[in-house]
């Protein structure tokens, strides 16, 4: 198992720790950091920026949504990414929610797991330098009552091949990550319900074209370290509530019906209740503390390093530390320790 770092989203005030912590993520060895992008700051710009600071690490967009970008953008961004860094791009895809890309993006929430394959499958021929065509249900190239002509992308990518995430987590959208994909983004991952995860997605990986190769599996997860473990889960309980209650409305939460499924359904409609009449600390203090220590680490770093076995245990090939908690100097000092520790665990002492 890696370690990856998630940055999260840009333009808070963080940009300078931000940047630090990447920096400092590349010179210890981690595999590759992400950047987020929802009506923001947009991840392209930012993974540019960082690679632009660093020599080794992969830079990775988690993600860049669907309804954002044509699929031919995507590939065009792709390849530039890609050859800036010098071959260090990880493309990570997401179809967002309903409300971002209705609301912002102005593009219907329609058949979002169609649309997917849609657009994977136009990002990988254009990145493949052919002249792209294609005739699909909801893209169309050339479209066929113009001027328009197949073009060839002109760009050249470092490698042949750019890696494509997705970011998953319904069980038929998991399927199709396995089938089509080089990895999965996840979040909310515990390792206890591991098995209903990767079902899908090994599932999905039998049938596709991929399926002589593993899948990466890449969550997101939150890193508090302290002796205390209420307080530790503290600031976790904001990330929690935000996507449990906020991301969504009332009737389609994909993030919500997730935490249902791991069997935490009254916390979940208590969260989502709250949070919807705009109680957010009440939302917060909802979020049952079982949930928060099995989808994060927290507490003294040697729970932290007995968790990671479980971790790598159920499947996670890359896990992305989320380290957003505390001073500058402290979440340096997580991503120093998560090194340790994860060498400590690999090594069993």
């Amino acid at each position: 198992m890696k370690l990856g770092l998630n940055l999260g989203y840009w333009g808070a005030g963080n940009d300078s720790d931000n940047l630090a912590l990447a920096v400092e993520a590349d010179r210890l060895g981690y595999a590759v950091v992400w950047a987020a992008e929802a009506y923001g700051s947009d991840a392209a710009t930012i993974l540019t920026w960082v690679a632009a600071h660093t020599k080794r690490i992969d830079v990775g967009s988690a993600i860049f949504q669907i309804p954002a970008r044509t699929p031919a953008m995507t590939a065009m961004t792709a390849a530039t990414l890609d050859t800036l860094s010098g071959g260090r791009f990880r493309l990570g895809l997401g179809v967002s929610g309903p409300q971002v890309s209705e609301g912002w993006h102005g593009v219907r929430f329609d058949r979002p797991l169609a649309r997917t394959r849609e657009y994977v499958a136009i990002v990988q021929k254009a990145l493949s330098r052919h002249r792209l065509s294609y005739d699909g249900e909801f893209f169309t190239l050339p479209l066929p009552d113009g001027p328009g002509k197949a073009l060839a992308l002109t760009v050249h990518p470092v490698r042949e091949h750019i890696p494509i995430y997705l970011a998953a987590i319904g069980p038929k959208n998991l399927e199709l990550t396995g089938e089509i994909a080089d990895g999965w983004l996840a979040i909310f991952f515990a390792p206890e319900f591991a098995p209903e995860l990767l079902g899908p997605i090994r599932a999905g990986r039998t049938r596709g074209a991929l399926s002589d190769q593993p899948v990466d599996v890449v969550p997101t997860v939150p890193v508090v370290i302290g002796d205390d473990l209420e307080k530790c889960a503290e600031p976790v309980r904001a990330y929690s509530s935000l996507y449990v209650g906020g991301m969504g409305s009332r009737d389609r939460n994909f993030y919500n019906n997730l935490v249902v499924r791991m069997g935490f359904g009254q916390a979940a409609a208590e969260v989502q209740d709250k949070y919807l009449r705009r109680d957010y600390t009440g939302a917060a203090a909802a979020i049952p503390f079982d949930f928060i220590d099995r989808t994060s680490l927290i507490g003294p770093r040697e729970r932290i390093r007995d968790r990671l076995a479980a971790y790598a245990e159920s499947g996670v090939t890359t896990l992305s530390v989320a380290a957003y908690s505390g001073s500058l100097d402290e979440r340096l000092a997580t991503l120093r320790t998560m090194v340790e520790v994860l060498d400590e665990s690999v090594l069993g002492t």
